[in-house]
């Protein structure tokens, strides 16, 4: 390893950042701390090269977050609770992965799962409100009694909040029709399985604007579950990506710890 002395300018030409980048990162105690001529000015060495690389190798694998707590943490010379970090971030991918292939499976019998036509109700003023007891087996749309259910009873259905409910209405993504009169949501089949993509798919991490082309493909009339695949499949194809890039990442980061 050369010992080449380094200036700030070096250093950010090196890496095709702002000598002001550098500044920051070394601020940050995302480089270790630099030495100083007697006129002040910043002297790096390798150390501080490969610790760039390291860290700029993280940021795509982990996010600046992590990997910002990473480098801080190596060079506060806690080497086991930086590593822990990275297992951290690899259990969660682990986790993704898990949650996706769930999804997947889910949202495959549930799309098979397609309601009729005349199963979105508009109950007359007046008329009497879903029972109030809980709708049978989570895992059948079937259970949904002909008179729809109200928004709490699909909150409890799905473990969420009627707020959360609320806030995928008001994002276009369900849709419950409200009965005339009280003005009353009330959850058909089909709005009952929309709300059940939406929070599959959510805890899956998929964003509002992901969401609703895969629902658009599922009411559309003779839609079929391409829409619905390939979200799934685009989301598979991230992590993958996402994982190869914390495997190089990590090897940056071994070679930085064998130097320092």
């Amino acid at each position: 390893m050369t010992h080449r002395r380094l200036r700030t300018v070096d250093l950010a030409r090196l890496a095709g950042l702002s000598t002001q980048q550098i500044r920051n990162y070394e601020e940050a105690g995302v480089l270790p701390e630099a030495e100083r001529t007697e006129s002040g000015y910043r002297v790096f060495g390798a150390a501080h090269r490969q610790a760039l690389l390291a860290y700029r190798a993280l940021v795509k694998g982990y996010g600046p977050v992590t990997a910002a707590r990473i480098m801080r943490t190596v060079h506060k010379g806690e080497v086991a609770a930086a590593l822990a970090l990275v297992d951290e971030a690899h259990a969660e991918l682990h986790q993704e992965r898990t949650a996706l292939r769930a999804t997947g499976e889910a949202l495959e019998a549930l799309a098979r799962e397609a309601p009729g036509r005349a199963e979105s109700p508009r109950p007359a003023a007046g008329s009497p409100g879903p029972a109030a007891a809980a709708p049978g087996p989570a895992g059948s749309l079937r259970a949904v009694p002909s008179s729809g259910l109200r928004i709490g009873e699909v909150a409890r259905l799905l473990g969420v909040r009627t707020s959360t409910l609320r806030v995928w209405e008001a994002a276009g993504l369900v849709s419950p029709p409200r009965e005339r009169g009280t003005r009353y949501r009330v959850y058909g089949r089909a709005e009952v399985r929309d709300a059940r993509i939406v929070h599959s798919l959510r805890r899956a991490h998929h964003l509002f604007a992901q969401i609703r082309p895969v629902l658009a493909e599922l009411r559309r009339e003779g839609g079929s579950e391409a829409a619905l695949r390939s979200a799934l499949a685009a989301r598979g194809e991230a992590l993958t990506a996402r994982s190869r890039a914390m495997l190089a990442a990590a090897g940056r980061l071994h070679d930085y710890l064998d130097d320092v």
